[in-house]
């Protein structure tokens, strides 16, 4: 190099056939140095190209230990660095290797809710709230949003069976009005039949407030309406079982007085009784009301829309009130079950709120243990076994009478059969 500069220096022309140093390129150097193999670093670029195309990951040099095979570690560095492992693809994360070297590591997946679009990526990008992970771990994709919907084959089942029920009750309602004036019909008090009949059509149609899309509507109305109409429907029954004890002491002397007890109390009873969830509800709705929520905790990669009750003491509150009235039923139509055939709809009324009762204890544990669209569903089940029991062990009787044994439906066969059980 330094015969090549004093020839530059004294301007005599040199022309190299080996010399690969980038240091004779410098035309401020050697402005009269010539030489015929081109520069090493386009070389060195040239495998580090080759490199990168196939993956190598080590590389292995042997050179003469001089100025120039420095030079030439010092380009591929006149490079991507080693690594004992390979690279982690899309999906995984490098995890280092406690104790080796920072290119020794291993690839771990990403974990649920957690992505890696780039290779030999150090950490997981996390999802955001609405959306989760795809089987590959590579991308982001929508949680899908989930409730009992009226598609959903639970949803349209439910619907089917509690409109079928509902259909069957308006039938004995028709079947009640149309023999209104029979005994065993005006036997029972009637106008206390037809409110009962008419609670549970709409017992039946209320399910239809819980299946669909939750919205600050739908979530204001379906325990509110559920719980004002049940609280009407076991109202009755308790107003008719006292009804059955009323009137069988009509037949006792002081008739007028034990008329007008039975008529206004059982008035009384039905209002008190109703009222009592009404202002439950009205307190609930005042202060901490249901409302819709998109719950991401309580299935992986999905969102759950639901309604959240507000506060859970209101409604565990209206649930117990409503047990309270079936229970008051219960123990006083267990009580008067041994009265005249005349008047034995108490045992008919003691089944029913024994069957009713059974459902809603059974509902509570089942109901904390279910989730998502699930526990929408117990609830409606339990409506609609509660409200099917009612109808069943209260109203089929009778209509079974009606229809196929009209010759029990008249006064005299009341009276003698009253006759022989007093």
């Amino acid at each position: 190099m330094a015969k090549a500069n004093a020839t530059g220096n004294c301007r005599l022309l040199k022309i190299s056939y080996g010399a690969m140093d980038p240091i004779f390129s410098n035309k401020l150097l050697f402005p009269y140095f010539y030489r015929t193999v081109p520069d090493g670093s386009t070389q060195y670029e040239a495998i580090v190209l080759l490199l990168e195309n196939f993956g190598w990951s080590w590389v292995g040099m042997v050179t003469v230990d001089d100025e120039s095979s420095q030079r030439v570690g010092m380009d591929l560095y006149n490079t991507p660095r080693s690594t004992c492992s390979e690279s982690c693809l899309h999906g995984y994360w490098k995890v280092l290797l406690e104790g080796k070297q920072k290119c020794c590591y291993y690839c771990a997946p990403c974990a649920e809710g957690e992505i890696s679009n780039q290779t030999d990526m150090e950490t997981c990008l996390v999802c955001p709230n609405d959306h989760w992970s795809n089987g590959r771990r590579d991308s982001c994709v929508p949680r899908p949003i989930e409730f009992l919907s009226y598609g959903d084959t639970l949803g349209s089942s439910l619907i089917i069976i509690n409109l079928t029920f509902c259909l069957v009750t308006i039938v004995v309602l028709g079947i009640f009005i149309k023999n209104k004036d029979s005994p065993i019909v005006k036997a029972n008090n009637q106008n206390l039949s037809f409110i009962l009949l008419l609670s549970l059509i709409f017992s039946f149609l209320c399910p239809l407030l819980f299946i669909g899309r939750p919205s600050d509507i739908s979530c204001l109305l379906r325990q509110v309406t559920f719980g004002i109409i049940f609280s009407l429907a076991v109202s009755s029954v308790l107003a008719k079982t006292v009804t059955v004890v009323l009137a069988f002491q009509a037949i006792k002397p002081g008739r007028t007085l034990r008329q007008w007890m039975k008529r206004h109390l059982s008035t009384s009873l039905l209002v008190i009784g109703s009222s009592g969830e009404v202002l439950i509800c009205v307190l609930w709705l005042f202060y901490s009301p249901p409302f819709p929520d998109y719950n991401t905790g309580i299935e992986v990669g999905k969102i759950i829309l639901q309604c959240i009750e507000g506060s859970a003491i209101a409604f565990y509150l209206s649930i117990g009130y409503i047990g309270f009235l079936a229970m008051m039923s219960f123990i006083v139509a267990f009580l008067a079950r041994r009265l005249p055939d005349t008047f034995n709809e108490a045992q008919y009324i003691t089944f029913s709120m024994l069957v009713f009762c059974s459902v809603w204890i059974s509902f509570i544990p089942a109901y904390l243990s279910t989730k998502g669209k699930y526990m929408v569903a117990v609830e409606v089940f339990a409506i609609s076994c509660s409200s099917a029991g009612l109808l069943g062990c209260i109203f089929i009787p009778k209509c079974y009478i009606i229809l196929l044994r009209p010759e029990l439906n008249t006064k005299s066969n009341i009276r003698s059969r009253s006759g022989r059980r007093s």
